[in-house]
Protein backbone atom coordinates (compact mmCIF):
# COMPACT_ATOMS: atom_id res chain seq x y z
CA UNK A 1 0.00 0.00 0.00
CA UNK A 2 1.28 3.76 -0.39
CA UNK A 3 2.29 5.75 1.50
CA UNK A 4 1.25 8.62 0.54
CA UNK A 5 -2.78 10.12 0.22
CA UNK A 6 -1.95 11.91 -2.69
CA UNK A 7 0.74 11.13 -5.98
CA UNK A 8 0.84 12.56 -8.74
CA UNK A 9 3.15 12.03 -11.71
CA UNK A 10 4.74 13.98 -14.68
CA UNK A 11 0.72 15.79 -14.56
CA UNK A 12 0.13 17.78 -17.39
CA UNK A 13 -2.72 20.06 -17.97
CA UNK A 14 -2.84 22.00 -21.58
CA UNK A 15 -6.10 24.33 -22.50
CA UNK A 16 -6.38 26.05 -26.00
CA UNK A 17 -5.75 29.76 -26.08
CA UNK A 18 -7.87 32.01 -27.15
CA UNK A 19 -5.53 32.77 -30.37
CA UNK A 20 -5.44 28.95 -31.20
CA UNK A 21 -2.18 28.20 -28.94
CA UNK A 22 -1.90 26.17 -25.89
CA UNK A 23 -1.63 27.05 -22.79
CA UNK A 24 0.27 25.14 -19.70
CA UNK A 25 -1.61 25.20 -16.96
CA UNK A 26 0.37 22.26 -15.06
CA UNK A 27 3.79 21.40 -15.81
CA UNK A 28 5.06 17.68 -15.18
CA UNK A 29 3.92 18.34 -11.53
CA UNK A 30 5.09 15.78 -8.99
CA UNK A 31 3.27 15.85 -6.01
CA UNK A 32 3.18 14.07 -3.07
CA UNK A 33 0.99 14.08 0.15
CA UNK A 34 1.91 11.84 3.34
CA UNK A 35 -1.04 10.99 5.66
CA UNK A 36 -1.41 13.41 8.66
CA UNK A 37 -1.31 17.18 9.33
CA UNK A 38 -1.71 19.96 7.09
CA UNK A 39 0.25 19.78 3.68
CA UNK A 40 0.35 23.71 1.66
CA UNK A 41 -0.34 23.76 -1.88
CA UNK A 42 1.20 27.17 -2.13
CA UNK A 43 1.56 29.32 -5.33
CA UNK A 44 0.42 32.43 -6.86
CA UNK A 45 -2.75 32.88 -8.22
CA UNK A 46 -2.41 31.55 -11.94
CA UNK A 47 0.18 28.70 -10.76
CA UNK A 48 -1.78 26.07 -11.72
CA UNK A 49 -3.01 24.87 -8.23
CA UNK A 50 -6.76 24.80 -8.66
CA UNK A 51 -6.32 23.31 -11.89
CA UNK A 52 -4.48 20.32 -10.39
CA UNK A 53 -6.72 20.26 -8.15
CA UNK A 54 -10.12 19.56 -10.16
CA UNK A 55 -7.88 16.96 -11.93
CA UNK A 56 -7.99 14.68 -8.92
CA UNK A 57 -11.23 15.47 -7.98
CA UNK A 58 -12.47 14.45 -12.01
CA UNK A 59 -13.77 17.88 -12.33
CA UNK A 60 -11.04 17.96 -15.60
CA UNK A 61 -9.02 15.74 -17.47
CA UNK A 62 -5.17 15.36 -17.62
CA UNK A 63 -3.39 16.03 -20.90
CA UNK A 64 -0.78 13.53 -19.52
CA UNK A 65 0.45 11.92 -16.23
CA UNK A 66 -0.60 9.82 -13.75
CA UNK A 67 -2.74 10.65 -10.56
CA UNK A 68 -3.63 8.38 -7.45
CA UNK A 69 -5.49 8.76 -4.16
CA UNK A 70 -4.83 6.69 -1.46
CA UNK A 71 -2.61 4.46 -3.74
CA UNK A 72 -5.33 4.03 -5.82
CA UNK A 73 -5.24 5.35 -9.90
CA UNK A 74 -7.83 7.87 -10.29
CA UNK A 75 -10.17 8.95 -12.43
CA UNK A 76 -10.03 5.68 -13.11
CA UNK A 77 -11.17 4.58 -9.13
CA UNK A 78 -12.33 7.70 -8.04
CA UNK A 79 -16.03 6.39 -7.29
CA UNK A 80 -14.16 4.49 -4.67
CA UNK A 81 -12.20 6.65 -2.94
CA UNK A 82 -14.34 9.57 -2.62
CA UNK A 83 -16.14 8.26 -0.05
CA UNK A 84 -13.02 9.23 1.90
CA UNK A 85 -12.32 12.77 0.20
CA UNK A 86 -14.16 15.75 1.30
CA UNK A 87 -13.62 19.28 -0.77
CA UNK A 88 -14.09 22.91 -0.57
CA UNK A 89 -13.23 23.75 -4.05
CA UNK A 90 -15.91 26.45 -4.82
CA UNK A 91 -18.98 28.10 -3.02
CA UNK A 92 -21.64 25.60 -1.67
CA UNK A 93 -24.87 25.34 -2.31
CA UNK A 94 -26.86 25.67 1.12
CA UNK A 95 -30.73 26.97 1.91
CA UNK A 96 -30.09 30.54 3.36
CA UNK A 97 -33.46 30.33 4.97
CA UNK A 98 -32.59 27.13 7.04
CA UNK A 99 -30.45 27.05 9.83
CA UNK A 100 -26.41 25.74 9.61
CA UNK A 101 -27.62 22.64 11.51
CA UNK A 102 -31.04 22.23 9.34
CA UNK A 103 -28.14 22.39 6.31
CA UNK A 104 -26.00 20.00 7.74
CA UNK A 105 -28.87 17.55 8.89
CA UNK A 106 -30.50 17.32 5.26
CA UNK A 107 -27.04 16.19 3.63
CA UNK A 108 -26.31 13.64 6.22
CA UNK A 109 -30.05 12.14 6.14
CA UNK A 110 -29.10 12.35 2.29
CA UNK A 111 -26.44 10.08 2.39
CA UNK A 112 -27.52 8.29 5.40
CA UNK A 113 -25.17 9.84 8.72
CA UNK A 114 -26.95 9.72 11.83
CA UNK A 115 -27.86 13.27 13.20
CA UNK A 116 -25.03 12.57 16.15
CA UNK A 117 -22.32 13.64 13.45
CA UNK A 118 -23.86 16.49 12.80
CA UNK A 119 -23.45 17.25 16.51
CA UNK A 120 -19.35 16.33 16.12
CA UNK A 121 -19.07 18.44 13.31
CA UNK A 122 -20.68 21.66 14.51
CA UNK A 123 -18.40 21.82 17.27
CA UNK A 124 -14.93 20.39 14.95
CA UNK A 125 -15.87 24.24 13.72
CA UNK A 126 -17.04 25.74 16.32
CA UNK A 127 -20.47 26.52 15.55
CA UNK A 128 -21.70 25.48 18.27
CA UNK A 129 -24.21 27.81 20.00
CA UNK A 130 -24.94 29.66 16.32
CA UNK A 131 -26.08 26.47 15.22
CA UNK A 132 -29.67 27.15 14.56
CA UNK A 133 -29.31 30.90 13.09
CA UNK A 134 -30.35 31.16 9.78
CA UNK A 135 -27.74 30.76 7.11
CA UNK A 136 -27.92 33.95 5.66
CA UNK A 137 -27.06 35.50 8.64
CA UNK A 138 -24.19 33.99 9.05
CA UNK A 139 -20.58 35.95 8.42
CA UNK A 140 -18.18 35.14 5.66
CA UNK A 141 -15.79 32.58 7.99
CA UNK A 142 -19.21 30.81 9.54
CA UNK A 143 -20.43 30.20 5.80
CA UNK A 144 -16.60 28.53 5.35
CA UNK A 145 -16.52 26.82 8.73
CA UNK A 146 -20.08 25.43 7.75
CA UNK A 147 -19.05 24.77 4.36
CA UNK A 148 -15.82 22.73 5.61
CA UNK A 149 -17.94 21.20 8.15
CA UNK A 150 -20.37 19.63 5.13
CA UNK A 151 -17.81 18.09 3.88
CA UNK A 152 -16.32 16.22 7.42
CA UNK A 153 -20.33 14.68 7.18
CA UNK A 154 -19.18 11.47 5.83
CA UNK A 155 -15.73 11.52 7.75
CA UNK A 156 -13.50 11.48 5.22
CA UNK A 157 -9.70 10.65 5.35
CA UNK A 158 -8.58 13.11 2.92
CA UNK A 159 -10.01 17.22 3.05
CA UNK A 160 -9.05 19.60 -0.35
CA UNK A 161 -9.55 23.44 0.54
CA UNK A 162 -8.86 25.13 -2.85
CA UNK A 163 -7.99 29.38 -1.05
CA UNK A 164 -10.43 28.97 1.75
CA UNK A 165 -10.08 31.92 3.23
CA UNK A 166 -10.49 34.02 -0.15
CA UNK A 167 -12.66 37.08 0.62
CA UNK A 168 -12.53 36.77 4.46
CA UNK A 169 -11.68 39.38 7.24
CA UNK A 170 -9.00 39.21 9.64
CA UNK A 171 -11.25 37.45 12.32
CA UNK A 172 -12.80 34.91 9.63
CA UNK A 173 -8.87 33.95 8.58
CA UNK A 174 -8.41 33.60 12.04
CA UNK A 175 -11.24 31.18 12.43
CA UNK A 176 -10.79 29.16 9.54
CA UNK A 177 -7.11 28.70 10.31
CA UNK A 178 -7.89 27.41 13.40
CA UNK A 179 -10.32 25.01 12.04
CA UNK A 180 -7.91 23.92 10.09
CA UNK A 181 -5.60 23.13 12.53
CA UNK A 182 -7.79 21.24 15.04
CA UNK A 183 -8.43 18.62 11.73
CA UNK A 184 -5.05 18.29 11.44
CA UNK A 185 -4.48 17.64 14.45
CA UNK A 186 -7.11 15.03 14.15
CA UNK A 187 -5.87 12.89 11.84
CA UNK A 188 -7.46 14.12 8.65
CA UNK A 189 -4.99 14.72 6.18
CA UNK A 190 -5.51 18.29 4.94
CA UNK A 191 -4.56 19.51 1.23
CA UNK A 192 -4.52 23.81 1.68
CA UNK A 193 -4.07 25.23 -1.57
CA UNK A 194 -3.36 29.21 -0.87
CA UNK A 195 -0.83 32.03 -1.93
CA UNK A 196 -1.42 33.78 1.36
CA UNK A 197 1.87 32.24 2.42
CA UNK A 198 2.21 33.95 5.81
CA UNK A 199 -1.28 32.59 6.85
CA UNK A 200 -0.43 29.01 5.78
CA UNK A 201 2.77 28.87 7.75
CA UNK A 202 1.09 29.25 10.86
CA UNK A 203 -0.99 25.72 10.30
CA UNK A 204 0.79 23.80 7.71
CA UNK A 205 3.50 20.56 8.78
CA UNK A 206 4.43 20.06 4.97
CA UNK A 207 4.36 21.93 1.96
CA UNK A 208 4.80 22.17 -2.05
CA UNK A 209 5.55 25.19 -3.58
CA UNK A 210 4.69 25.90 -6.86
CA UNK A 211 5.08 28.36 -10.51
CA UNK A 212 3.95 27.96 -13.40
CA UNK A 213 2.51 24.61 -13.27
CA UNK A 214 5.90 23.06 -12.16
CA UNK A 215 7.43 22.31 -8.71
CA UNK A 216 9.93 24.93 -7.31
CA UNK A 217 10.39 23.15 -3.60
CA UNK A 218 8.37 20.59 -1.63
CA UNK A 219 8.98 18.91 2.27
CA UNK A 220 8.39 20.07 5.45
CA UNK A 221 8.06 23.23 6.21
CA UNK A 222 10.91 23.67 8.73
CA UNK A 223 12.85 21.93 6.19
CA UNK A 224 12.35 23.84 3.54
CA UNK A 225 13.30 27.06 5.30
CA UNK A 226 15.99 25.83 7.06
CA UNK A 227 17.57 25.79 3.56
CA UNK A 228 18.24 29.45 2.94
CA UNK A 229 20.26 30.21 6.39
CA UNK A 230 21.29 33.69 7.16
CA UNK A 231 22.53 35.77 9.90
CA UNK A 232 22.64 39.38 11.49
CA UNK A 233 25.76 40.78 12.34
CA UNK A 234 26.36 43.70 14.44
CA UNK A 235 29.94 45.11 13.90
CA UNK A 236 31.38 48.75 14.74
CA UNK A 237 32.42 49.44 10.95
CA UNK A 238 29.86 47.22 9.25
CA UNK A 239 30.52 48.43 5.45
CA UNK A 240 33.95 47.56 5.59
CA UNK A 241 32.56 44.15 7.44
CA UNK A 242 30.62 43.31 3.86
CA UNK A 243 33.59 44.05 1.74
CA UNK A 244 36.00 41.69 4.02
CA UNK A 245 32.98 38.82 3.81
CA UNK A 246 32.39 39.65 0.41
CA UNK A 247 36.40 39.29 -0.75
CA UNK A 248 35.75 35.84 0.83
CA UNK A 249 32.74 34.51 -0.52
CA UNK A 250 30.89 34.98 1.79
CA UNK A 251 27.74 36.98 0.52
CA UNK A 252 27.08 39.83 2.94
CA UNK A 253 24.71 42.63 2.18
CA UNK A 254 24.35 46.22 4.35
CA UNK A 255 20.85 46.08 5.88
CA UNK A 256 20.98 50.02 8.30
CA UNK A 257 23.46 49.32 10.77
CA UNK A 258 23.31 45.09 10.39
CA UNK A 259 25.01 42.92 8.18
CA UNK A 260 23.24 40.64 7.02
CA UNK A 261 25.20 37.39 5.80
CA UNK A 262 23.71 34.58 3.57
CA UNK A 263 25.10 31.41 3.65
CA UNK A 264 24.94 27.65 5.13
CA UNK A 265 28.89 28.19 6.14
CA UNK A 266 29.22 28.09 10.12
CA UNK A 267 28.81 31.32 12.13
CA UNK A 268 32.21 30.57 13.19
CA UNK A 269 33.50 31.08 9.82
CA UNK A 270 32.02 34.67 9.77
CA UNK A 271 33.49 35.59 13.28
CA UNK A 272 36.94 34.21 11.87
CA UNK A 273 37.18 36.07 8.57
CA UNK A 274 36.21 39.78 10.75
CA UNK A 275 38.40 38.58 13.51
CA UNK A 276 41.45 38.59 11.10
CA UNK A 277 40.56 42.61 9.90
CA UNK A 278 39.86 43.64 13.54
CA UNK A 279 36.16 43.49 12.73
CA UNK A 280 35.14 42.56 16.42
CA UNK A 281 31.83 40.86 16.39
CA UNK A 282 29.64 42.37 18.52
CA UNK A 283 26.31 40.17 17.83
CA UNK A 284 25.82 37.50 15.73
CA UNK A 285 22.20 36.46 15.38
CA UNK A 286 20.60 33.65 13.13
CA UNK A 287 17.77 35.37 10.74
CA UNK A 288 15.08 32.43 9.87
CA UNK A 289 13.22 33.11 6.61
CA UNK A 290 9.58 33.09 6.76
CA UNK A 291 7.65 31.07 4.37
CA UNK A 292 6.49 34.01 2.17
CA UNK A 293 10.39 35.26 2.10
CA UNK A 294 11.57 32.07 1.10
CA UNK A 295 9.01 32.22 -1.95
CA UNK A 296 10.11 34.92 -3.04
CA UNK A 297 13.61 33.98 -3.01
CA UNK A 298 12.55 30.88 -4.72
CA UNK A 299 10.92 32.54 -7.66
CA UNK A 300 12.82 35.96 -8.45
CA UNK A 301 12.74 36.44 -11.74
CA UNK A 302 10.14 33.59 -12.77
CA UNK A 303 7.11 34.35 -14.39
CA UNK A 304 4.64 32.82 -12.41
CA UNK A 305 1.25 31.93 -14.06
CA UNK A 306 0.49 29.58 -17.21
CA UNK A 307 2.80 29.70 -20.07
CA UNK A 308 2.76 29.05 -23.51
CA UNK A 309 3.60 25.65 -24.74
CA UNK A 310 6.89 25.09 -26.60
CA UNK A 311 5.98 25.65 -30.23
CA UNK A 312 2.73 27.56 -29.42
CA UNK A 313 2.05 30.84 -29.93
CA UNK A 314 2.04 33.45 -26.88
Amino acid sequence: MSDFVIETTGLRKEFVSRRGGRLVAVNNLDLNVRAGGVHGFLGPNGSGKTTTIRMLLGLARPTAGTMALFGRPVPHHLPEVMTQVGAVVEAPKFSPTFSGRQNLQLLGRAIGTPDERVDEVLETVSLTGRDRDRYKSYSLGMKQRLAIAATLVKQPRLLILDEPTNGLDPAGIREVRETIRVLGESGVTVLLSSHILAEVQQVCTSATIIGNGRVLASGKVDDLLARGTSYAVRVADPERAVAVLNEVKLPATLDGEIVRVDTDRSPAEITRHLASHDLWVAELTPVRQDLESFFLDLTSGDTLGAEAAKGDNQ
